[in-house]
């Protein structure tokens, strides 16, 4: 069974082409295969499959084999693997994810995809659709207590939930402490993606984040899409004009709308190909 290691901004996974491949149980190859000691080693799997609905369709599934809605740096990825592998000569191509179908508008210069964008669709703030339990219709800026310390958080959708919090600093704090508390509290029933963010200026935002059922990663797609999102709904940011998201990997453009339509835009790398006997 052969399979790609990919990046985007840090954030890796495998990727399987399943026009060749067929995969049974995603959920335990994603697990074994994730552990970065004695496998591949990674943030998950990622399947590129048929679509009736559009050009490809995408699953994706974390190092615990929970499956993910929506991943905004495998998308990118996708796009570059689609295209460099010869699956398509579009430069707009569209990727059926459990979020709904997403268009990815890809840079090519000279045979190779310099860099994607991806159109993220809306943000979502209602506290059901998220889910986050409230008895507020949206949790923006509200207090939050983990770990015995209060936090300011935003809670939004980007297909798959995020809880974004504004911070003084993000470079000393334990993520391995407290991520899995936000992840795991009681009012986010799906379970929570978290967001630490220090404000630069207006146009620039220093990130780190902790995935829900993978930990802390170099990079999170949706989790720079939710946090400009929040950035824009707390007056931070502007409306349409694109903001630059310095994450561990490297960094994301994020531009998000008055409407909060959001458009997501970096690179996305080959690491190696390899095969599983």
């Amino acid at each position: 069974m052969k399979f790609t290691k990919m990046h985007g901004a840090g954030n890796d996974y495998i990727y399987f082409n399943c026009f060749d491949e067929k995969i049974d149980d995603p959920e335990a190859l994603s697990i074994r295969l994730s552990d970065r000691h004695f496998s591949v080693g990674g943030d998950g799997i990622v399947l590129i499959m048929p679509s009736e609905v559009a050009d490809f369709r995408m699953r994706m599934f974390n190092t615990d084999g929970s499956e993910g809605k929506m991943c905004g740096n495998a998308s990118r990825c996708i796009g570059k693997y689609v295209y460099e592998k010869g699956l398509t000569d579009k430069t707009t191509v569209t990727l059926e994810t459990l979020a709904g179908i997403k268009t990815l508008n890809l840079d090519v210069k000279d045979g190779k995809v310099k860099s994607v964008c991806v159109d993220m669709g809306k943000a979502e703030f209602s506290a059901p659709k998220i889910p986050v339990v409230s008895d507020k219709e949206e949790v923006i800026d509200e207090p939050l207590t983990v770990g015995g310390k209060e936090y300011r958080v935003t809670c939004v959708s980007m297909g798959n939930p995020h809880c974004v919090t504004f911070v003084d600093e993000v470079k000393s704090l334990e993520l391995d402490k407290i991520g899995v508390l936000f992840e795991n509290n009681e009012i986010f029933p799906e379970r929570v993606n978290t967001e630490f963010i220090r404000v630069i200026d207006s146009h620039t935002l220093e990130m780190r984040v902790w995935e829900r059922g993978s930990g802390e990663t170099l990079a999170c797609g949706t989790g720079a899409c939710a946090s400009v999102a929040a950035a824009v709904r707390n007056g931070i940011c502007k409306a349409g004009e694109e903001v630059t998201v310095k994450l561990l990997g490297g960094d994301l453009y994020i531009t998000c709308s008055e409407n909060y339509d959001i458009k997501m835009r970096g690179g996305a790398e080959f690491a190696f190909d390899g095969e599983i006997r």
